[in-house]
């Protein structure tokens, strides 16, 4: 995922000769809008949580990149009343759709945010990586859960509201009549099987690692079962 960003992050840059102008909605505590604001992107950060958007303060003041981040109090379900239409060059929308009460408006609005051309970064939860690990955990009850709910929830007591696969995300996309999937992949696809490298782990294992991640994610069957699912669409 990180890759499919920079390469976006590279084509505005060479496009328009100006810092990319990135929207991230309920991004709050900075951990997208930091790293790219760092990296020379003008970063609008809407989230309705103050103490997120003061964890972002004080992250960008560390960071030495308070003036690159413009924080904003606001709701992604009136995101047209805090932040201009067509107005970014990307906008993420990471850890979202599956907490919100209506993921295909969501994504209608996060389109409407973005500038003709621009693109449009989901990243959210998916359900059959969530199955996967918890038949691999012996979770029998939740994994069939998962397989049969609608929502793909394991139940009521459920954090989330929903988990996607990449049909539904495809169809929402469709749906909002401004979008056109360029990526859809898994992020993460190898969290199941491998355990994560520790702090000790060379840096030439872990390359290793997050290239053949980024290559297992990017092939269909296989990002499917990923935990986590990564789309880019492109506003027209």
């Amino acid at each position: 995922m990180f890759r499919v960003l920079d390469r976006e992050i590279e084509r505005v840059r060479r496009e328009t000769g100006a810092a990319p102008r990135v929207l991230d909605v309920g991004g709050g505590s900075g951990t997208w809008a930091v790293p790219l604001a760092t990296a020379g992107c003008a970063v609008t950060v809407v989230d309705t949580s103050p103490n997120a958007l003061a964890t972002l303060a004080r992250r960008a003041r560390e960071a030495g990149v308070t003036d690159r981040i413009s924080p904003v109090n606001g709701d992604v379900d009136t995101l047209a009343d805090v932040v201009p239409a067509d107005g970014a060059d990307l906008v993420l929308g990471h850890g979202l759709l599956e907490v919100v009460d209506d993921p295909g408006r969501v994504l209608t609005a996060l389109a409407s945010a973005a500038a003709p051309g621009g693109a449009v970064s989901v990243l959210t939860v998916g359900r059959y990586g969530a199955f996967i690990g918890r038949v691999a955990s012996g979770r029998l009850a939740e994994a069939r859960q998962l397989l049969i709910d609608p929502d793909g929830r394991t139940g009521p007591e459920d954090r989330l509201l929903r988990r996607f696969d990449a049909g539904l995300l495809r169809e929402l996309t469709a749906d909002t009549g401004r979008l056109d999937v360029e990526v859809l992949q898994g992020d993460g696809t190898l969290e199941t099987w491998l355990p994560g490298p520790g702090q000790d782990a060379e840096p030439a294992g872990r390359d290793e690692r997050d290239e053949l991640d980024a290559l297992a994610s990017a092939v269909p069957a296989l990002g499917e079962v990923a935990p986590r699912l990564h789309l880019l669409a492109r506003r027209f």
